[in-house]
């Protein structure tokens, strides 16, 4: 069986109907320089058994984790995801799930929306939440937008300790719009309070801080709160992972205005990277300034209670010009896996899940630092990622792991730094730990 989009006859109808005799002639206005010389370096056809077969012999050429224990985190994670999540999500009422365009037609995709947006709003601690932005990058940008709006300053400062890949989403974002960056600095693996406080003015926008960090270390929230709070007008944005509210302190009961998050912690496989989820949070006195749109429920005329699409403030639905941001979306699918996860392990669940991740990753880095030769690199608090320091090639390190089917963490001088960035989820098990911890000190007992 060959899979051919169109015929000859078919394509020589469309050209007719276009006003051209032949494809050359279609394309006749692209200088030749331009053009492919030659025939595409494409393999024949293969039937559709053997396309089934060749795709599978190619996917077993991927190291994936049902083999591999994985440290890797630097924004995301190896969680393990109910079956539940799957199975609701392949049902066909949610699997096509997307923007309701005749909204009071889509009751079950509104109140998805509707109760997704409840969830966000518990984890962040903050008044509303909309429908979903593509993932926590664009989230940070979205929100450094929105206090911009509030604010009418034109000043951002961006923690020094804040994820790389962030910091370009933000640049990338913000390129077309009058905006000056300041960077805080760090200090030992958080930002630097007094530098905060120089910078502070009423010139300022927002301050966006990670918490927990790019490092996976605990940002003093509260003192940057105090700071922020004098100038009214400032913007205190967090991105934090929603996983910590399990035991830390969310957003809004540290302060934060805007709250945002990569909603992939909760419920969503890694897939080669996305499509993720950036999960969004604010204060209901800025609601018309917040990006998305947002689900509402109400009584009908007949009083039957039902779901609406309560603000829509994106250019898609209303005029340009009005609109608070341009690229957003309500993730209709994903939107359904995180609500899934959250429903189904609840807040029980979710205590579980952080004590885990913390527990374990605090019982990995105390034993890895018993090792001679190897330290935490900062001494601060930390949720379930930690870099360490050792005057080892943490490639040769990391090449060991592999070896021994362990994905052993991100090597920081990807990011400029040095050290090893090690996460770990409740999947990690005490012999999978311990494995992980031999193989350093195999490393130990040859120097």
């Amino acid at each position: 069986m060959v899979y051919i989009p169109n015929t000859d006859v078919e394509r020589a109808e469309m050209l007719k109907t276009i006003g051209v005799k032949t494809f050359e002639d279609l394309i006749s206005n692209i200088p030749a320089s331009l053009r492919l010389k030659g025939d595409m370096n494409i393999p024949e056809a293969f039937s559709e058994y053997d396309i089934l077969k060749h795709m599978r012999d190619l996917s077993c050429k991927n190291e994936t984790l049902t083999e591999f224990a994985s440290y890797m985190g630097g924004g995301a994670y190896d969680h393990f995801i109910p079956a539940i999540v799957d199975h609701v999500i392949s049902r066909p009422e949610f699997y096509t799930a997307y923007t309701p365009y005749q909204a009071e037609l889509s009751q079950g995709t509104l109140q998805v929306m509707y109760e997704f947006q409840t969830c966000v709003s518990m984890l962040a601690g903050l008044d509303i939440a909309n429908a979903s932005l593509y993932d926590g990058g664009s989230a940070i940008a979205e929100a450094a937008i929105m206090a911009m709006n509030i604010s009418r300053k034109e000043k951002i400062l961006v923690a020094a300790t804040l994820h790389d890949h962030y910091k370009e989403v933000l640049q990338t974002y913000l390129s077309g719009i009058n905006v000056t960056f300041e960077e805080i600095k760090e200090d030992s693996g958080t930002i630097h309070l007094a530098d905060l406080k120089s910078k502070l003015n009423d010139d300022v926008a927002a301050v966006i801080v990670q918490h927990p960090n790019f490092f996976g270390n605990l940002e003093e929230v509260e003192e940057i709160n105090k700071l922020i709070k004098k100038f009214p007008k400032v913007q205190y944005i967090i991105s934090f992972n929603p996983m910590t509210v399990g035991l830390l302190k969310s957003p809004g009961d540290y302060g934060a205005d805007i709250a945002v998050a990569e909603g992939q912690v909760l419920g969503v496989p890694l897939s080669f990277g996305g499509p993720y989820i950036g999960l969004f949070a604010a204060k209901e006195e800025n609601i018309r300034k917040m990006p998305g749109r947002i689900a509402g429920k109400t009584i009908g005329s007949k009083g039957k209670e039902g779901f609406v699409l309560a603000l829509q403030t994106r250019e898609q639905h209303i005029k340009r010009e009005k609109a608070t941001s341009n690229i957003c979306t309500n993730q209709g699918l994903i939107t359904v896996a995180v609500l899934t996860y959250l429903t189904y392990i609840g807040k029980e669940g979710l205590v579980e899940v952080a004590s885990q991740c913390y527990n374990k990753a605090h019982y990995l880095a105390e034993e890895i630092v018993k090792i001679p030769g190897f330290e935490l690199k900062y001494k601060k608090d930390f949720f379930n990622e930690f870099a360490i320091q050792c005057d080892l090639n943490v490639d040769d390190i990391l090449n060991r792991l592999h070896d021994q089917k362990i994905m052993g963490g991100i090597n920081l001088k990807k990011y400029g730094n040095t050290g090893l960035l090690i996460a770990v989820t409740e999947k990690r098990s005490k012999t999978e730990m311990d494995q992980y911890i031999q193989v350093l000190r195999s490393f130990s007992s040859n120097t």
